[in-house]
């Protein structure tokens, strides 16, 4: 058979899914599906290991027998010829082992799929079956549960326990012999007890009705009696009041007060309740009151039920008004500053009068979103007093409040929660607003009533009657001291700047004068000049004299009798100007000077020498003493850092100042301070040794009487002044 006979020879199709071969012609052939079932059924009688090994031997076969096949057809010789034919047989034999090789394995993959296919359809069928089973048990539990969760009506009544049933209930309704044993029967007849029980209380409601209705006519009767009662006693209050004012009665006035007081806050009303029963019990003189607008206060209770009411009208008006023009961020942040810092209209008035009938008007006031009170405070002296620079800031709110307590400077609020409310409407601090709204000062906080607890912040901070009494006594007697020390200050002050300056001499000079010219218009021209003359050499006399501080008499043997030394400067100075001094350090280290106290300039002279003394002036003046720092202009510059005896000198006036607080309370304190400071002044001048080699008297001459002029190798001098004995001598 040559290559082109076969290369045009149409192999037969053969089917792998087990059914008849087609020839040609498209018909199937009978022989073709014998072979293919009983190949069908060799498939289980071979191995398919072996039909491996024999697949790959006859490919090896058919391999090498293709290459003899080239290797013959590549030499040419007519002779090959046969032996091709020979090999082309064989391979011929070794492709009908492949073909059928092939039909085995096609048989092998559908008998296998076949089998997969059968073991997918039994799974899935159980699969079906277990689905139907969990199906039916889900429905099952959900049936279970229905039943479990299942309540009856009668559950939602409350009724009697089963003790009470069976005691209260007659036998005919609680049956006990059926009762006991039946669960199902005792519920129904406890629920025929509760039925039984409810229409006794409807007749009993329907009688409270009809006795409701016959006391309400009762009362609309009294009403109306009482209505007509009111003028009348009105009537009598007014026909009354001469006879109140006469007996300092004002029963009127007590009673509007306490109508007014209604509508006060917790805080106010308790401290209110408080400070009046302290002025009863304790001081007849305080003086307490309510002001303000009550309408404004009443409307304010009303606007919440107010603004339920009329809320369709009122966003009816906020649509018009935002349609019409939208506010800013910063008006809305401004309002919302007005609305977080708001007052209630009510404050309450309390009037301390000292001794000597100066008053401390105390205004209270109550911030109703934070929760705090504040004040303000106003000072009414008995006479007319000066107002020199340095005293301005004595009797100011800043200064005359602060510090009543230890470190109650009144600059922040007393609430934690008060910080983020200001976070939110760009509130910095409260100190921004203290001028307008008052300082809340602890104290204030404890009138009220008002506890802010560091270890429980959360919990609501409710007003209390006990705590405002505990605080109301000790605090209005600090107030008073606090008052009385700060006019006695302010007169210290007022005489102190009359010293110092140079104005007032020559204002009372030149007013003098004039006087004295009105009054001589009828005298000689001689004799009016002889007299102006020596009328001014008395004013200068006197005005030359009168640098020696106004000590009183019952301090003058605290001091000796002649004092050379001159207060002559006395003036205030900022908090500022007081850092920057360099021999201050000790006393800003010491944490003894902090921006609430008062600062002041002292310059004592004598001869050359200046000595300059900067000082301290604590809130609690004089309980607790002022402090002087020192620093002397005199061969040189002399402070507490490089003399020990100005160090002694400064230890003299503050630290000994328990020798110089005179009579009680001692609110001389000041005055005798700077005595002192020009006493030891003279000391220090008058024991220094004197230069032989410069010619001329000695400038500051001895005049003090000191058993030891230095000891000790720091050459101490002798600054304490011995009574009655007159010298001075070491501590």
């Amino acid at each position: 058979m040559s290559s082109d006979s076969s290369k045009k020879r149409k192999p037969k199709v053969i089917r792998t899914d087990g059914g008849p071969q087609e020839g040609k012609r498209g018909k199937p052939d009978a022989d073709q599906d014998a072979k293919y079932y009983s190949e069908e059924a060799e498939v289980d009688l071979r191995d398919p290991n072996k039909d491996y090994e024999l697949y790959k031997q006859t490919c090896q076969d058919l391999q090498k027998l293709m290459a003899e096949i080239q290797e013959l057809k590549s030499k040419g010789s007519k002779d090959s010829a046969g032996e091709i034919e020979e090999r082309r047989i064989q391979s011929c034999v070794h492709f009908m082992t492949l073909k059928k090789l092939n039909r085995l394995a096609h048989i092998r993959l559908k008998k296998g799929r076949d089998q997969t296919h059968e073991a997918k359809q039994k799974v899935d069928a159980y699969h079906l079956q277990l689905q139907n089973l969990l199906y039916e048990v889900m429905h099952l539990q959900k049936e279970i549960t229905k039943c479990l969760e299942f309540k009856s009506k009668h559950e939602e009544i409350e009724l009697v326990t089963v003790e009470e049933f069976y005691k209260e209930a007659p036998p005919e309704i609680s049956k006990p012999e059926i009762t006991r044993s039946d669960p199902h029967q005792q519920t129904l007849s406890r629920l025929d007890w509760e039925l039984e029980q409810r229409k006794r209380l409807a007749e009993k409601y329907k009688e409270s009705l009809a006795n409701k209705e016959k006391i309400l006519k009762e009362i609309e009767v009294k009403k109306e009696y009482l209505s007509n009662l009111q003028p009348r006693l009105n009537s009598i209050m007014q026909a009354s009041l001469p006879v109140q004012e006469y007996l300092s009665m004002p029963f009127d006035q007590v009673h509007k007060q306490y109508e007014m007081a209604r509508h006060l806050p917790p805080p106010l009303y308790v401290l209110f309740v408080q400070a009046s029963a302290y002025g009863q019990a304790c001081d007849k003189k305080l003086a307490v009151a309510i002001e303000g607008s009550v309408e404004e206060a009443k409307a304010l209770c009303k606007l919440p039920e107010d603004s339920q009411d009329d809320e369709s009208d009122s966003d009816a008006e906020e649509e018009q008004t935002t349609k019409r023009r939208r506010p800013t961020l910063g008006v809305q942040l401004d309002d919302k500053r007005k609305e977080m810092l708001r007052r209630h209209p009510l404050s309450v008035t309390v009037e301390l009068t000292c001794k000597d009938g100066s008053l401390l008007l105390l205004t209270f006031y109550y911030l109703m979103n934070l929760n705090v009170m504040t004040v303000k405070a106003r000072v009414t002296t008995a006479t007319e007093m000066t107002m020199p620079v340095s005293a301005g800031d004595l009797l100011s709110l800043d200064s005359l409040l602060s510090c009543l307590y230890h470190r109650d400077h009144g600059k922040k609020t007393p609430n934690p929660a008060n910080q983020f409310q200001f976070d939110k409407v760009g509130i910095v601090s409260l100190n921004d607003y203290v001028t307008e709204l008052g300082h809340p000062y602890m104290w204030v906080q404890k009138l009220g009533g008002l506890n802010f607890p560091k270890d429980q912040p959360q919990s609501p901070v409710v007003a209390d009657n006990s705590l405002s009494a505990s605080h109301m006594e000790r605090t209005m007697k600090l107030l008073k001291m606090r008052l009385e020390s700060r006019l006695a200050l302010h007169k210290q002050f007022a005489s102190l700047v009359f010293l110092t300056s140079r104005t007032p001499r020559m204002s009372l000079a030149c007013a003098f004068l004039q006087a004295l010219l009105f009054s001589s218009l009828d005298v000689t021209p001689g004799l009016l000049c002889r007299a102006v003359m020596k009328r001014f050499d008395v004013l200068h006399k006197w005005c030359s004299e009168h640098g020696i501080l106004p000590v009183s008499s019952e301090c003058q043997h605290l001091f000796p009798a002649k004092i050379v030394s001159r207060l002559t400067k006395w003036t205030a100075i900022t908090y500022e100007d007081y850092l920057e001094l360099p021999y201050t350090k000790d006393v800003v280290e010491a944490g003894l000077a902090e921006d609430t106290h008062l600062y002041y300039m002292a310059l004592v002279e004598r001869g050359t020498a200046k000595l300059q003394a900067a000082v301290v002036l604590n809130p609690g003046y004089s309980s607790i003493p002022p402090i002087f720092s020192l620093c002397l202009n005199w061969k040189g510059e002399k402070t507490g850092s490089n003399d020990s005896n100005i160090r002694a000198m400064e230890s003299e006036v503050s630290v000994c100042y328990k020798e110089l607080q005179g009579p009680k309370p001692g609110h001389q304190l000041l005055t005798n301070q700077l005595q002192r400071l020009c006493v030891v002044l003279d000391v220090y001048l008058e024991t220094e040794t004197h230069d032989n080699s410069v010619e001329g008297p000695k400038e500051f001459p001895q005049e003090k009487m000191c058993l030891r002029l230095v000891r000790g190798p720091s050459r101490m001098k002798p600054f304490k002044y011995n009574y009655p004995q007159g010298f001075f001598s070491h501590r």
